[in-house]
């Protein structure tokens, strides 16, 4: 059974594995796509400054850099989703217009969005069917000739589901590939994949991954925005690296390494092989016996003042779910929760903020963040009732307040009045994580807090998370990557089908051990 664990299993990158070595050097043709003095500009914020950059058939070329350094933006002008303030396009050196995504996919170009653009309500079929060239819609709609398409599409990503399925009841990851099948379905000669890994499993990502060569060896350019270090060294035959909208430089993947594409990110070195000082006391904050939901059971363990606690197992294991429990958002059937000498058993999230206890969801945009609202009305929405004693908020002091955790967090936006929807996605994760910070709750439930955001900000959480230890308060953190987990955690709870099998000191535990107690292992103690 594969291992649906983690997305990086070690800080140490390796080029590619034999099995995903770049084929011939695909420069040597003549470029696919030349984009050349690109600019965009959102009203006063400058997104892309003068980008250039070339892609050619037969390539997997990264883009890389912090979030909000414009990789994304350029994907997305390249494909027509946004109109470019300034700049040229050339396609097999013809200079062309770009306006919207269908003047792109007459192109060959289209794009698998981060944020997944399918119909909930609709089929499969039709989500793959819609406004696609090569499908060919007519006024009558024949779901047979529809279903028979969508298979052909689907069939190349090996995903075995039926083609009259909603999109709405597929999990999120079926949902990635359902967009990843419909872009291959356009028989697109340019394909931009926006950080399509991000909610996928490890046996997707391979399946994923197999499908990105396939697409390779037929000619086709595959551009791959992407955090992730261990996916560039394994896919990519170029990287190009963005910071703050400008073109910093490109890369042969065989000829660099991670240290070299992180100087060019965020502009110095970052040692990620530190470990966070631990903070941790003798006094408990939270004890757990014998915890039991329907989802949970039996987990023990407790986490004192000052203690970063880790959370490590399998997908579906209960890791996030124990959250869900001390939030009052899933009833506990059994077993003892206690906070700060208290037994509790909150029935309401509104409980558990009053007695403080702060939840950071795993997915920012469906369980946390109003997208719509702004920046900072989402960053006051857990202290309304401290700033708006008459029933009328503050706005004084919600500007206050809110204004100081941003520097905290460090977080980049234009305005605190923009939607929250237009930052990117881990200056969207620190405006959830400012949120929280305002409450100043004792206990912080921490679930993945880096994931989809790019090193620079990952070293940002990991200060706060530090900071947070430091003041006394007691931390709980879940997370997608071992590294991460002993980096920044003083113990590491393993967690294997609802129960806690393994309690580890950080000094003397290491991946591979940590991954055997969470696949099959006896109970243990520190």
């Amino acid at each position: 059974m594969p291992h649906r664990f983690f997305q990086a299993q070690s800080t140490h990158v390796t080029q590619s594995p034999p099995d995903t070595q770049p084929g011939p050097d695909p420069t040597t043709q003549d470029p696919l796509l030349r984009a050349s003095g690109i600019c965009k500009r959102y009203g006063g914020v400058v997104a892309l400054d003068h980008v250039d950059v070339t892609f050619f058939p037969g390539e997997v070329h990264a883009l890389m850099g912090e979030n909000g350094a414009g990789k994304s933006t350029l994907g997305k002008l390249i494909a027509g989703a946004v109109p470019a303030t300034a700049g040229d396009i050339e396609v097999e050196g013809q200079l062309v217009r770009i306006a919207n995504p269908t003047d792109a996919q007459r192109l060959g170009i289209t794009i698998i969005f981060q944020e997944l653009d399918l119909f909930p309500n609709l089929s499969v079929a039709e989500n793959i069917a819609i406004r696609n060239l090569r499908f060919g819609e007519s006024g009558l709609v024949r779901y047979k000739r529809m279903d028979e398409f969508a298979l052909k599409a689907l069939g190349r990503i090996g995903l075995d589901i039926s083609p009259r399925t909603l999109v709405g009841d597929l999990p999120v990851a079926h949902q990635q590939m359902v967009a990843i099948a419909r872009a291959l379905s356009m028989d697109a000669r340019l394909i931009v994949f926006d950080e399509s890994t991000s909610a996928l499993t490890d046996d997707a990502v391979d399946r994923l991954f197999e499908v990105i060569g396939q697409l390779r060896d037929e000619g086709v350019a595959c551009v791959f925005v992407t955090h992730k270090m261990d996916e560039v060294f394994r896919l990519a035959d170029r990287v190009t690296v963005l910071r703050d909208g400008r073109y910093v430089g490109t890369k042969r993947a065989a000829e660099t390494d991670m240290a070299e594409l992180v100087r060019m990110m965020i502009g110095h070195d970052v040692d990620t092989s530190k470990h966070s000082p631990s903070h941790a006391t003798e006094q408990p904050m939270l004890r757990i016996a014998g915890l039991q939901t329907p989802a949970l059971k039996d987990v023990s363990f407790d986490v004192h003042r000052g203690e970063v606690v880790g959370l490590a197992g399998l997908v579906g294991a209960g890791r996030g779910e124990i959250g869900r429990a001390l939030f009052g958002l899933d009833p506990i059937t059994g077993g003892s929760v206690e906070l700060a000498g208290r037994q509790i058993g909150f029935g309401s999230p509104r409980q558990a903020m009053r007695a403080g206890v702060a939840l950071l969801p795993r997915d920012r945009k469906t369980e946390g963040l109003m997208m719509q609202m702004s920046v900072r009305e989402n960053t006051s929405l857990a202290v309304l009732p401290r700033i708006s004693p008459a029933g009328w908020i503050g706005r004084g002091e919600e500007a206050s307040r809110c204004d100081a955790v941003g520097q905290t967090t460090r977080l980049k936006a234009a305005s605190p009045h923009i939607a929250v929807s237009s930052l990117s996605g881990g200056n969207q994760q620190k405006t959830l994580l400012g949120r929280w910070l305002l409450t100043d709750a004792d206990l912080f439930f921490l679930d993945d807090p880096t994931r989809g955001v790019d090193i620079g900000a990952k070293e940002d959480i990991y200060k706060i998370i530090e900071e947070l230890a430091q003041r006394g308060k007691a931390i709980i953190m879940v997370s997608s990557e071992l590294p991460e987990l002993i980096r920044c955690c003083d113990r590491i709870i393993v967690m294997n089908e609802g129960r806690s099998v393994a309690d580890l000191k950080r000094s003397e535990t290491n991946q591979e051990e940590i991954l055997t107690y969470a696949t099959a292992g006896p109970v243990v103690s520190a």
